[in-house]
Order: C-alpha cells, then sequence, then structure tokens
C-alpha cells in the first residue's frame, strides 16, 4: 500500500502556478517522471524527495506519508468488514480520499474506531446476559416483582364485588412490590455502571496505543532520562543493587509475595504493588528475575521522573484520566527498557549479533518480549535499526499489544490470522519463522516465541503470551532468523492476511469467518 505522497506534490504545485516541465527540470528529473510521481505510480524519498520539498516549499515531515499511511490502512480495515462487502471500492479511490481531504478521513477514521469500540460493549453485555449470575438474579427477582404486581392491579380491575379491605390490602401489595421494583432497578442501573467503569480501559488503552504509535514508538527525551538514572546506578545494575538504590534513595523496601503481604490476593496482571502507607514495593515471587529488575526500574522511573513523564503525557493529547494513567505506566516501562538496554550499546550488540532475541536477553538479564520491545523503539534518526512490527497474543489467542509498520496493518484488537506463526508458539521448543506474503503482496520475515511472564507454584498459575516481530524481507538478512531461507524464492512464502475477518482470501482453507456450524 503506497502512501498518497504525490497527490500532496501535486496539489501544492497547483497552487504555486507551476507546470510538470519547470519542477522536474529543477530537481533534474523528466516530466513523464513527475507525472507518474504525482499520480502515484512511484514511490518518491531520500534525496529527490529533499529537492522537490525545498522547491515547492512543502514540510518533509509532511510528506513521509506515515499520517496518510495508517489512515489508509485504518480505511481498508473498515472497508472489509462483512457490513461492507459488495462496495466497490479501489485502493485508488481511498489514496486520493485520503490525500485529497485527510480531515474527513480520519473523522472516518473516528467514527469506525467508535463503532468497533460500541461493537465491543455489545459483545460485553451480551456475555454478561448469558453468564453473569448475579444480573440473572436480579432480571428473575425484577421478572417476578412485576408478575405480583400485574396479578393484585387484575384482581382489582376485574373483580367487581371486591371487598374494599381486600381492595387496600392489594393496593398496599402492589405499592410495596413498585418501591422494591424501583431499588432493584437502581441497583441494577448501578451494577452496570461499576461494569462500564471496568470496561472504559477498552477505549483509553487504544487511545494510548495510537499515541505511542504516532510517536513511532521512540521518545528522545525519556532515552536521556533512562541514561540518566542508569549512570547514577554506577557498574552494579544487578535486581540487588536495584533494590538497595529504591531503599537509598526513597526509602522503599522491596519485598516478595505472599510471604507476609497484607492481602490475600495479587492483582492478576500485575507483577509488583507499591504500599504507601508500609513504604513497601511488593513484587511478585513467582516472576522471573528480569520481570522484577523491570518492575523495580519502573518504579525507579516514577520517582525521580515524575515531572517530565507528566510533561509528556500531557503532550499525547489524551481525552480520559483512565487514558492518561495507563499512558504514564507506559512511558516508566519506555524508561525501564531503556535501563536495562541502553540505546547505543544495544543498538550496536544487536547488530553485531544479527538481531538474536534470546542472546540479547542473555547479554542484558532481559526477557525475550523486553528484548523485542526495545527492537520496536530503535527508530533514532540517523542511528536507526531493523524496523520490526511487534504483536503480543493473549493465551485466549486475541491480541493485546502491538505496534504496526508501514505496509504491514495489524488488526485493531480481536483475532489474527490463524496461519501467523505466533499461533503455533505455544507449546513449540524456541523461535519460529515464516516468510508470510500479505494480501497486497508485501512479504515479511515473522519470528514468534511462546514467553512466560512467571513460574507456576501451588499459588499461582503460570501466565504464558506468544510474542511476534515482523520486518520487511528487503531488511531480513540482516537478521540471524534469515539463515538458511532463501530470502528470493516467492513460492516459499505462506500466504497469510490480517485476520479472517478482514481477510481478502476468500478461497483460504483456515478461513474462520462465513464456516458452516457444523462441518463434517
Amino acid at each position: 500500500m503506497r502512501a498518497p505522497i504525490g497527490i500532496h506534490i501535486r496539489r501544492k504545485r497547483l497552487e504555486l502556478g507551476l507546470s510538470q516541465v519547470s519542477v522536474a527540470r529543477h530537481v533534474g528529473i523528466s516530466a513523464s517522471y513527475l507525472n507518474l510521481i504525482e499520480s502515484n505510480k512511484r514511490d518518491v524519498g531520500g534525496t529527490l524527495l529533499l529537492r522537490i520539498a525545498e522547491h515547492l516549499g512543502l514540510d518533509i515531515h509532511k510528506l513521509t506519508g506515515e499520517r496518510e499511511l495508517k489512515s489508509l490502512q485504518m480505511i481498508d480495515e473498515m472497508l472489509r468488514d462483512p457490513l461492507l462487502q459488495g462496495l466497490d471500492f479501489r485502493q485508488t479511490d481511498t489514496r486520493d480520499l485520503v490525500a485529497r481531504f485527510p480531515e474527513v478521513a480520519q473523522a472516518i477514521v473516528r467514527i469506525y474506531r467508535a463503532h468497533s469500540a460500541s461493537g465491543a460493549e455489545i459483545e460485553v453485555y451480551a456475555n454478561r446476559f448469558n453468564q453473569d449470575p448475579v444480573l440473572a438474579q436480579m432480571l428473575h427477582e425484577v421478572l417476578n416483582r412485576i408478575a405480583g404486581m400485574r396479578s393484585g392491579a387484575e384482581i382489582i380491575s376485574d373483580v367487581k364485588d371486591l371487598a374494599e379491605a381486600d381492595r387496600r390490602r392489594f393496593t398496599q401489595a402492589i405499592n410495596h412490590e413498585a418501591r422494591a421494583v424501583t431499588e432493584t432497578m437502581n441497583s441494577l442501573v448501578g451494577y452496570f455502571d461499576r461494569g462500564a467503569v471496568r470496561r472504559r480501559a477498552i477505549a483509553p488503552l487504544r487511545e494510548v496505543e495510537d499515541a505511542f504509535i504516532s510517536a513511532n514508538n521512540h521518545f528522545p527525551e525519556l532515552e536521556d532520562i533512562a541514561e540518566e538514572l542508569r549512570a547514577a546506578m554506577g557498574e552494579d545494575f544487578s535486581e540487588a543493587a536495584l533494590e538497595r538504590h529504591l531503599e537509598r534513595e526513597h526509602g522503599i523496601t522491596c519485598r516478595r509475595w505472599p510471604e507476609g503481604a497484607p492481602w490475600g490476593d495479587f492483582p492478576a496482571t500485575e507483577q509488583g504493588r507499591l504500599d504507601r502507607d508500609t513504604q513497601t514495593l511488593w513484587l511478585r515471587g513467582s516472576s522471573r528475575r528480569a520481570t522484577r529488575q523491570f518492575r523495580i526500574c519502573r518504579q525507579i522511573a516514577e520517582l525521580q521522573a515524575h515531572a517530565p513523564l507528566t510533561r509528556l503525557c500531557d503532550g499525547l493529547d489524551l481525552t480520559s484520566e483512565a487514558a492518561r494513567q495507563i499512558a504514564m505506566r507506559a512511558l516508566a516501562s519506555y524508561v525501564a527498557g531503556a535501563m536495562v538496554m541502553p540505546y547505543e550499546g544495544f543498538r550496536k550488540l544487536a547488530a553485531q549479533h544479527h538481531y538474536d532475541v534470546d542472546l540479547l536477553g542473555h547479554l542484558h538479564d532481559a526477557s525475550f518480549e523486553q528484548v523485542a520491545h526495545r527492537l520496536v523503539s530503535l527508530r533514532r534518526p540517523g542511528a536507526e535499526g531493523v524496523p520490526f512490527g511487534f504483536l503480543r497474543i493473549a493465551p485466549a489467542g486475541r491480541l493485546t499489544k502491538r505496534f504496526p509498520l508501514p505496509g504491514l496493518a495489524w488488526p485493531s484488537g480481536g483475532h489474527g490470522c490463524p496461519l501467523w506463526p505466533v499461533y503455533s508458539a505455544p507449546g513449540a521448543p524456541g523461535v519460529l519463522r515464516q516468510i508470510a506474503e500479505f494480501p497486497n503482496g508485501k512479504r515479511f520475515l515473522l519470528i514468534a516465541k511462546s514467553v512466560q511472564k512467571r513460574v507456576s507454584n501451588w499459588q499461582d498459575q503460570s501466565l504464558s503470551y506468544s510474542i511476534m516481530l515482523a520486518c520487511d524481507i528487503h531488511h531480513a538478512d540482516r537478521t540471524v532468523y534469515a539463515r538458511g531461507l532463501d530470502l528470493s524464492d516467492l513460492s516459499s512464502s505462506v500466504p497469510v492476511g490480517p485476520s479472517c475477518l478482514l481477510c481478502a482470501r476468500k478461497s483460504c482453507s483456515h478461513r474462520q469467518e462465513d464456516t458452516p456450524l457444523v462441518d463434517g
């Protein structure tokens, strides 16, 4: 999918009243080649793009096409929704829309996101109606009381010779039931309100994810903060040294849960909890050492870099307090990853060892997921690493975290393509790899591995995720995972898609949408 840079160039040229011949002569190309660029039939970049931008007075940052490409990817996902099947939209139509009317494209994207969020909420409500025993009990109580009120009203209405005492008794019973129904309904509304508060994480999490993607998942200010914090630690960067630093600088003691913890259950998704009353950072005892080390680094970042983290969070233009809280944790986690794996040293080691994720984890005492995250953030201008996309899959197969690449649009949520190696990773030894070809013809090297966030014990089940990294096939030979593969052999590519719901490969035998309910 090519970003519509050429349309921007053509529009600016026409605004200035310049001919294709004069512009082409000035930048050193033929008029016919400029025509192909403006028609978006040729890619343009490097020094040629700089010359064109300088001659026309265009902001080079607006010509990278990243924002338009993200809009194109989201609109492409929207157009593959079954609700819009049958509409004859071509890629040229969507490119023209995004380039000529960017605000309209953004409005369409926002409406689609709102539609997706609403669909998720409807699914939540449906599941609660079907499975929630509290809700079922409340509804049963309401129905019983309404039935009692109706019976009493029918007696008062139909029995003409009803004694006055009996009439008063039935009227009082109806009033009593009406008040009880009102109380039950108020409780029911409150119950749904509490559920709505819990569900608000759906939209805020997406909002924070989009903000990080817009920043290319690289924050120079946080890199500087991480280097300063790491330097203050000295040569010893062990878990014990981090614990001593936290106690010496902030009076916070690290302890392991559950030994002596003041509560019975540890939050399921948290690896650590700070008890402000006792100045204790409780770390999950079953977490792996790399996870505990990372959590301590995040705590140090939250305490020692609170002001710059807050300032950067303000600049993300988030719309809710819930999103701000998620963003603050995510920014502090970014600092923690940069502390464990300082940018320049890590980048050089990654290139030296051909991006061997397991080996890099061993060298930095970091987990596979932490290294994969760090690889995605190597976007410093002039000192970039291999551009990777990142995806994390929960045990149930749902996408829980994503960082896409230009030309590679991960779905916004739900499930991905069942042919991705990430879905074969659970139970498989080591790293799986695959040369994948997406419906748009782009080919990527995909690598995947199942990882454990913590070990299992009697009180704590193991928590596993599957991690997948993707890089364009043109960068694949820079990685250890391309060894032994013929990257030029098109027949070795596995035809995959973004997800069954969004995939154009209607004849795929692995398709999970539009399949019969009963299939022998």
